[in-house]
């Protein structure tokens, strides 16, 4: 998997901004790894830069990794390869699941994520973004056919970091941060939603789309494509809680 760039890193892992340090610490830590930025065996960021990035002290930090890795989220390794590993991700809690917020939630990501392709299009793009979101794209292609990986958690991760790196190149910190809270808030329905292989191929033929309009710096046909994904999306999840 590709590195995540600053942008991303800052948007997961963003300072905490309440009295309740600890809890907020942990909350962020779980939203990276339930999102898949950091998947099961991936290394979390060093002491030194998480404390800098959620503006907590490292005694805050700390505490909050000891919580983790009581209950077998992260392991703590010492030494000159060590660091902090993710070991698995929190299950998907679907027993709460209210209409109205899951409705807003719809609303909320089709607004940021086609505002995100359509941006993203407009931008001026580096080399190294245009290279990142082409690596991207094969990672999310290559999940589904096997080359890389067959798991359903292995998609998932492939398909946030690409939705991510989207936001991430329209170059505005604050439509990444909301692209974030938007997959956080429907994360558990994405990772329960049955992975039905014509869905997925589908799925993919879009974000094809999605990513050859942002290259060839077309807004319309990448804000449209974006917009016919997320959809496909919000119906599929909707049908999930109709069986449910």
């Amino acid at each position: 998997m590709p590195e995540e760039s600053a942008g991303i890193t800052n948007a997961v892992f963003r300072a905490v901004r309440s009295g309740n340090a600890f809890e907020e610490t942990v909350e962020r830590l779980l939203e990276g790894i339930k999102l898949g930025i950091y998947a099961p065996g991936d290394r979390l960021p060093a002491e030194r830069e998480l404390t800098g990035r959620l503006g907590v002290s490292r005694i805050t930090l700390r505490e909050a990794l000891h919580e983790l890795n009581a209950t077998g989220y992260v392991e703590t390794k010492r030494g000159r390869f060590g660091g902090t590993f993710v070991l698995r991700q929190p299950e998907p809690r679907l027993d709460a699941v209210d209409l109205d917020s899951f409705t807003d939630a719809l609303t909320f990501r089709r607004v940021v994520e086609t505002g995100a392709a359509e941006m993203a299009a407009r931008a001026t793009l580096t080399q190294r973004q245009r290279e990142e979101l082409a690596e991207c794209l094969a990672l999310v292609q290559d999940a589904v056919t096997g080359t890389a990986g067959d798991s359903a958690a292995g998609y998932r991760q492939a398909d946030t970091r690409l939705h991510l790196a989207i936001a991430d190149v329209a170059g505005s910190p604050l439509l990444t941060a909301s692209v974030v809270q938007a997959r956080v808030r429907l994360v558990d329905l994405l990772n329960a939603i049955p992975m039905l292989g014509r869905n997925l191929d589908h799925a993919n033929a879009q974000h094809a789309r999605i990513v050859h309009a942002i290259l060839n710096g077309n807004p319309d046909r990448a804000r449209r494509a974006m917009e016919e994904h997320v959809a496909g999306t919000a119906a599929l999840l909707r049908a999930f809680l109709r069986k449910e």
